[in-house]
């Protein structure tokens, strides 16, 4: 089979949206090149451990790639990602240059595009994110989450994704029931169940998604704990939970921000992430609003995420 490369260079602001869009618009996954991985400081405790080739990388910006097959239908598919990209502009989401590129690639070179990209990051005091394909040895204490990005756009490492985690890290406890909303890959499920949650619901509007997160939670052995469901939001929610998680758009998250109230248990948590800096303000006076208390705040680059608190 031929597959198309298709490439656009925008902003860190714009990394989640777009990788959103690519993955809606049938995307198997996507690379992320950012320049940013290059300068930043790494701990050792929470540093990608290899090497980075600056070669891989632009000079400014960032550039997302995604892998379509080639069809009859691919133009059409094409034209409905850089229209939908453009539609950001009206979220107040800075694109950048915004340019737009499609090559050619075989199967071959599709199938290792993801290796070079791809390798063990520690990315909390508990957590490793391994690819299937790598050996890696845990020490004794630590948790690891295996992904394919074969299988879903986002490969866990992004800083939303981390901050999630680490909020997941403070607030689950063993017994805990946890709902995950907008899943993806179903990552931050996985980080729940392997936190000792008794069950996670992991919701996802996307079929995809849904698909993907599912063999994820087979991957790592959590699916007896983890239960996969397409579905909007919290619509039609019912039971309650200890823990919320989103990792979303901030316009989304304050979509349903009182439903979120409605379901967290008094002294439960809801974990929210995906918020720009422009963004924060409004998403704290939706949880304020809601019934929230704002325990803690975590940033990472350009990124906010709240752990709000049920009183």
């Amino acid at each position: 089979m031929k597959w198309s490369e298709i490439a656009i260079h925008t902003t860190n602001e714009a990394v989640e949206p777009i990788s959103n869009i690519l993955h809606e618009a049938g995307a198997s996954g996507v690379v992320i090149e950012d320049p940013l991985e290059l300068v930043k400081e790494r701990r050792d405790e929470f540093g990608e451990i290899y090497q980075l080739d600056p070669n891989d990388y632009p000079e400014e910006g960032v550039i997302i790639k995604a892998y379509l097959p080639v069809t009859s239908f691919l133009g059409e598919t094409v034209e409905g990602i850089k229209e939908a990209i453009n539609n950001l502009i009206l979220y107040d989401i800075d694109l950048g240059l915004n340019s737009v590129t499609i090559s050619e690639v075989n199967e071959e070179e599709w199938a290792t595009a993801w290796k070079k990209y791809y390798h063990p990051v520690k990315i909390s005091e508990k957590f490793t994110i391994v690819p299937t394909w790598e050996e890696y040895e845990p020490h004794s204490d630590e948790i690891i989450i295996e992904l394919d990005p074969g299988m879903a756009f986002g490969t866990g490492t992004h800083p939303t994704t981390v901050m999630c985690i680490q909020a997941l890290e403070k607030t689950v406890q063993p017994g805990d029931t946890v709902i995950d909303v907008g899943t993806g890959s179903g990552v931050l499920s996985i980080a729940a169940a392997k936190l000792n949650a008794k069950s996670v619901l992991a919701l996802d509007l996307d079929e995809i998604a849904v698909k993907s997160a599912k063999l994820n939670a087979k991957l790592n052995k959590v699916h007896e704990v983890v239960t996969v469901r397409q579905g909007n939001l919290l619509d039609g929610i019912q039971d309650s939970a200890d823990v919320i998680v989103a990792n979303i758009l901030a316009e989304v998250i304050v979509r349903f921000t009182n439903d979120a109230a409605k379901i967290v248990k008094p002294g439960g948590y809801f974990i929210t992430s995906g918020i720009i800096q422009q963004k924060k303000q409004e998403v704290k006076e939706s949880l304020l609003a809601a019934g929230f208390m704002i325990e803690e705040t975590l940033s990472m680059e350009d990124w906010i995420a709240f752990i709000a608190k049920k009183q």
